[in-house]
């Protein structure tokens, strides 16, 4: 019994909405979660250019283990190359082409002539496809192009390497018996597609987009383009459930772990909805646990960056041995190491710099029937700066004094406290994790004074980030 792939475009629509922009944290656990579902394929958001783009691609790389990966590639073979080189250690890499084959969106959207846009599809196509085999065409707004450019469009694309090839329906204004038979006659115009995989992607402008990627499922498709959360193509959810209530009408089957589906997308539902209070350094939107890694005394270098990896660290050479070897330290003590002793590691020698940023005193008030205050006076570099801010808690008003005087917000990725010593006068330890262009750099405190330790710890990560920025 055949497969029908399931494709998940929701991190690729809410990057195209100016409020829906997901946190780099935000991101890495949707695609987490996507997989764990059994996903197919999941898309993202393509490069703009910008390092951090990159690095985000390059962790989603590693954090997707068993779903395709697929990042989009601009209409110039000479991209091709920087988004390959952020995607190349994903398990399951895909590139997508994504080409306008109507004649409104061909001469407005991309300035080109049929004859100029087939052949940038025949270049960019047969250079994605000198990197992977899989390989995706995508014709945008294909329900309102000319046929035989159609036709001609994707005969070209598949000769250039194309395996995958996803017909779009952009108006969404065709019903389902109108979708089946576009469906239908290209397969009928266009013999080749009886050899790649065939999916579609339809706008749910008249709330009929599950409809006819039904419909087209009938007529042979293989592929469906769905969202868990947007409504503007069809529902992942509603997809899925029909696909596996009605597997002997299809002939084939649903590759989603359904037990798990209703609360997986509950969870990417909360996600997405989910926004950072405009006056709070805390980024809301992420309900994830440690991950689950451990580290023992046979691991090596490699297996340390790897790991630093999946928590979202790009360690350089340098710092993982220094990692490696504080870690070996500590299993002189105990049989493993997990992800969060890895954090604080990470965060005490990893990226040790100068100190830009040195706090000289702060002051706060706190109480059950007054709003959290903190006086902090900090300098940078010997001149003194002061800031004081409210907050909801003593830690929260504390990091707002310091984006305050900084000027700047950092997405605050992970924050962690714990003991680490007992009795009444216990030492605190914490853990501030700060996102900046994409990379993650931790800063560690440690005091008596759990707030006092909780700015050393942001402090120590915005000095990272200072010292190594002002070296780009």
């Amino acid at each position: 019994m055949e497969t029908i792939r399931i494709s998940d475009i929701t991190m690729k629509q809410l990057a195209k909405k100016s409020d829906g922009t997901l946190t780099f944290k935000g991101k890495l656990e949707m695609a987490k979660l996507l997989d764990r579902l059994g996903v197919s394929v999941i898309e993202v958001e393509g490069l703009s250019g910008s390092r951090a783009d990159a690095l985000r691609v390059k962790s989603l790389a590693t954090a997707v283990k068993e779903s395709v990966l697929a990042v989009p590639v601009p209409l110039e073979a000479e991209s091709v190359d920087a988004v390959w080189d952020a995607l190349k250690e994903a398990k399951r890499p895909r590139l997508q082409v994504m080409a306008p084959v109507s004649a409104v969106q061909m001469e407005y959207l991309s300035h080109k002539k049929p004859e100029a846009m087939l052949r940038c599809i025949e270049s960019v196509v047969s250079a994605c496809a000198a990197k992977t085999a899989d390989v995706e065409f995508l014709a945008e707004d294909a329900t309102r192009s000319d046929r035989v450019f159609l036709k001609t469009a994707i005969e070209t694309a598949i000769r250039a390497g194309a395996s995958t090839v996803t017909v779009c329906d952009a108006a969404g204004v065709m019903l389902p018996e109108e979708f089946s038979a576009f469906v239908r006659d290209l397969f009928e115009s266009v013999p080749a597609l009886r050899d790649v995989t065939v999916g579609v992607a339809v706008a749910n402008t008249m709330a009929m987009a599950d409809a006819c990627a039904v419909a087209a499922v009938r007529a042979g498709v293989r592929e469906v383009k769905t969202s868990a959360v947007t409504g503007e193509t069809a529902s992942l959810g509603n997809i899925a459930g029909i696909l596996a209530a009605r597997e002997e009408l299809f002939g084939s089957k649903c590759p989603l772990h359904m037990v798990e589906l209703r609360r997986i997308v509950s969870q990417i539902v909360w996600l997405c909805s989910t926004r950072r209070n405009k006056t709070s350094p805390f980024d809301d939107g992420v309900q994830e646990a440690a991950p689950e890694l451990e580290l023992g005394f046979g691991d090596g270098v490699a297996e340390i960056l790897r790991a630093a990896r999946e928590l979202g660290y790009d360690l350089n050479s340098e710092d993982g041995q220094a990692v490696w070897e504080a870690v070996r330290d500590v299993l002189k003590h105990k049989d493993r190491v997990g992800a969060r002793e890895l954090d604080a590691i990470i965060a005490s020698v990893a990226l040790q710099v100068p100190a830009t940023y040195q706090v000289e005193s702060y002051l706060i008030n706190s109480g059950n029937s007054i709003s959290a205050m903190a006086h902090l006076k900090i300098s940078r570099n010997g001149q003194i700066t002061e800031g004081v801010s409210l907050g909801d808690g003593p830690i929260d008003a504390a990091f707002l004094a310091i984006e305050q005087i900084t000027h700047h917000h950092y997405e605050l990725d992970d924050f962690q406290i714990r003991a680490v010593t007992e009795g009444h006068e216990a030492m605190g330890e914490t853990v501030v994790r700060l996102v900046s262009n994409g990379r993650l750099y931790s800063g560690r405190g440690i005091s008596t004074d759990i707030v006092g330790s909780s700015i050393q710890a942001y402090v120590n990560a915005l000095n990272k980030i200072a010292y190594e920025e002002a070296e780009v």
